[in-house]
């Protein structure tokens, strides 16, 4: 899966990721970083990429309505330290079909994964 990781997301989970066979870019190795949400939300799509973020503005699926984009992973963790968020994100492309999440908006906590797919399409 290509996968680009937002740079509110330790820079130590492109090579996490990549060990489980993603091609993986960060807005940091793209020069991204304290840019406007558009530029790294245009890049991804431009890009074929699936977002991986922690940041609320990616969270309108209004705006970012499921299957009119490659997806977006929205980590959402009651404490996100570093040590957290590799944890959790090692454990989600562990244990879970993200293949699966192509076009979906996905919300992950500690303990649950929610997925919203677009309309009538099933997993």
């Amino acid at each position: 899966m290509n996968l680009k990781l937002d740079e509110n997301l330790p820079r130590t989970l492109c090579a996490a990721l990549a060990h489980f066979g993603h091609d993986v870019h960060s807005v940091f190795d793209e020069q991204l970083t304290g840019g406007q949400d558009a530029g790294i939300w245009n890049a991804a799509q431009r890009e074929g990429r699936f977002l991986i973020t922690q940041d609320l503005d990616f969270s309108d699926t209004r705006k970012f309505i499921p299957g009119r984009h490659h997806g977006i992973l929205l980590i959402r963790l009651s404490s996100p330290s570093r040590s957290n968020l590799i944890y959790r994100l090692r454990q989600i492309f562990e244990n879970e079909n993200v293949e699966n999440w192509k076009g979906c908006f996905v919300v992950a906590t500690e303990r649950k994964i929610r997925i919203q797919r677009a309309e009538g399409k099933q997993p």
